[in-house]
């Protein structure tokens, strides 16, 4: 079996797997959670407080569900066109692993909002009174800081040319 067909199938199911992951804390979040007082980690820093999110980040664009069912779907039809057109070397796996986990959390976010019409969030940084989140959220943001870190500071321009469209032909 060919090195690009063996990293898409372990990407595959580091997706599924990553997807049962924050699906499995989302109902464990329901169930342990919902109408509770919130279980205390650290006292006065983070806790598990469950939420219900019927919107994106800080609570945005409550109620637009086609609109977020579009967005995963870019998220998505862009991994797939980034990890079509990247080659199977280490040098690519972090890349590879960026999409799969972009995906994850887009997916997994998704599959709250048209299962329960909201996202289950629960893990809370009281200390700084951030959002409450979600594994889900942490997959994007984590992929994608990590993106912006890597292309900042370990990619070069060529070496992200595999994912530009080719030039026509007497076009500059």
């Amino acid at each position: 079996m060919n090195q690009k067909i063996k990293l898409i199938i372990g990407m595959i199911i580091g997706f599924i797997l990553s997807i049962g992951l924050d699906q499995w804390t989302k109902l464990l979040a329901v169930k342990h959670l919902m109408n509770r007082a919130p279980f205390v980690i650290w006292d006065g820093v983070f806790e598990l407080l469950y939420s219900e999110n019927r919107g994106a980040a800080f609570g945005m664009l409550q109620g637009k569900q086609v609109f977020f069912l579009l967005v995963a779907l870019a998220v998505l039809s862009g991994a797939a066109f980034a990890v079509s057109r990247m080659p199977a070397d280490k040098k690519y796996l972090p890349l590879h692993l960026i999409a799969m986990f972009l995906s994850a959390g887009a997916v997994g976010n998704m599959i709250d909002r048209f299962t329960r019409g909201y996202v289950v969030d629960f893990l809370y940084f009281k200390l700084i009174n951030f959002p409450i989140f979600n594994i889900a959220d942490c997959y994007v943001t984590v992929s994608m800081s990590l993106f912006m870190l890597l292309f900042l500071i370990y990619y070069k321009e060529e070496d992200l040319s595999c994912l530009s469209f080719p030039k026509k032909e007497g076009k500059d």
